[in-house]
């Protein structure tokens, strides 16, 4: 029965060609902006590491100016980084199972390699518990331990692309690499890793990329390496030599801890608050005490990665594609009236009101799905666009991941494509299946 009405619908869609083109392309432009608004929605507010959203958390403490607030549009937020003195004395207090802390930096890379000029690396400067905590994937060897940190021993672990770039591909653990003045020893190499969003540090794109190099934390300080992330300041200080800067009440630094269920979290959030208040007294941290713990989710979302803009264009683009199904509406209702004589003639000779409808409904369904394939390649086209819009070299490789064709989206837009069809033949079915076959035939 179904290759029937199958057949019945193509000679139907055969039979008005330009028509049937019209409507398919009316859904597809419509499947077409929804999918490039899914694609780069789902790109946004994907969890990128979701086995651990509930371990691990963002560690913020309030450390502003008592006479304003951090944020002036969120007056409660606190800031989302946190000064050199409060990191490292919270890194350093032990009270949570596992915590690191860390900053964005960058110098020139000299390699040995014949061929390869010299380039800008941009560096993590972290502590150990990286790669552990944020289940960082390793090709070959591993990280480093807190001794490295302290003393700090020239180790490196270099990005999957960097040791492409460096030593073509090869295991390269216990080689040299030269950043700047300083030779480091290849410890580690990382397998190819981008989470996206970048939940880790937010703080220069959501979609950038990871770092090229992973130093130990300690040789921030003895190299005194930039930052090349957000330095916010909101006293005036003397910050004549890198010492000032780091006893300043700058924020730069990222803190994380992992706490592996309520118990631990509380645990923390009272030793925050105790250390609070315990700067108090000293005369720091004049503001209420606002001290507070996010999980990945909710780091996300505090950062706003998926924004009120966001959301509402993801709501245009469905009203765009209503917009469309109406316009299908009105042609389909149209071109089934206009076959209705055709269509009491299959009623005269015994074809039921369900075998009608049925076979309507078989074209729409066709309808939908050629708007769906023509809507996922318009689509692909219109992500394509994005692309060259932004390739530059900064920004290139973050609308890579944001723009990128994902095959959940493509089956998902090609059931909504079909859903579509569904809905915008819904009516017109149900119109032309429920006249008498006598109205059909008196207008032959």
């Amino acid at each position: 029965m179904f290759a029937y009405d199958l057949k019945l619908a193509i000679d139907s869609l055969k039979r008005t060609p330009g028509l049937s083109a019209l409507m398919a392309l009316a859904i597809a432009l419509g499947i077409a902006v929804c999918a490039v608004t899914i694609t780069i929605y789902h790109a946004v507010s994907s969890n990128p590491i979701p086995h651990r959203s509930q371990v691990l958390h963002a560690v913020t403490l309030d450390t502003w100016d008592v006479d304003r607030p951090y944020d002036e549009d969120e007056p409660e937020n606190p800031p989302t980084l946190l000064t050199y003195r409060d990191a490292t004395t919270l890194y350093g207090s032990g009270a949570a199972p596992r915590s690191l802390i860390m900053y964005k930096s960058g110098d020139l890379m000299l390699p040995e390699r014949a061929g390869v000029k010299p380039f800008h690396a941009t560096l993590r400067i972290t502590t150990h518990e990286f790669f552990a905590m944020f289940d960082v994937p390793f090709q070959h060897g591993g990280g480093w331990d807190a001794a490295a940190d302290a003393g700090p021993q020239p180790l490196a672990v270099l990005s999957a692309e960097t040791n492409d770039k460096l030593f073509g591909g090869d295991n390269s653990v216990g080689r040299t690499v030269k950043i700047g003045s300083t030779e480091y020893r290849v410890a580690g190499v990382l397998e190819p890793w981008a989470p996206s969003p970048k939940f880790f540090d937010l703080n220069n794109g959501v979609f950038e990329d990871p770092e090229d190099v992973y130093l130990p934390f300690g040789w921030g300080r003895v190299l005194e390496l930039p930052v090349h992330g957000n330095t916010q300041c909101w006293k005036s200080e003397n910050q004549s030599s890198y010492t000032d800067f780091l006893n300043s009440e700058c924020v730069w630094l990222q803190a994380w801890a992992e706490l592996p269920d309520a118990r631990a979290r509380e645990r923390y959030q009272a030793h925050l608050d105790n250390y609070a208040r315990s700067q108090k007294a000293t005369g720091r941290m004049q503001r209420p005490l606002n001290n507070r713990l996010y999980d990945v989710e909710q780091w996300l979302e505090r950062n706003e990665v998926v924004s009120r803009d966001n959301r509402v264009l993801l709501g245009i683009a469905f009203l765009f594609l209503g917009v469309c199904l109406v316009n299908v509406v009105g042609l389909l209702l149209a071109k089934f009236l206009n076959a209705a004589p055709l269509t009491g003639l299959r009623r005269a000779l015994g074809a039921s009101r369900r075998d009608v409808v049925r076979q309507h409904v078989t074209e729409v369904l066709l309808l939908g799905l050629a708007g769906g394939v023509l809507g996922i390649l318009l689509a692909i086209g219109g992500l394509a666009g994005i692309r060259m819009l932004y390739d530059d070299e900064y920004t290139r490789a973050s609308y890579e991941r944001l723009t990128a064709v994902d095959p959940v989206v493509v089956l998902a837009t090609l059931a909504l494509s079909v859903l579509a069809g569904i809905v915008a033949g819904l009516y017109p079915s149900w119109r032309i299946g429920r006249t008498a076959p006598a109205v059909y035939l008196k207008s032959q």
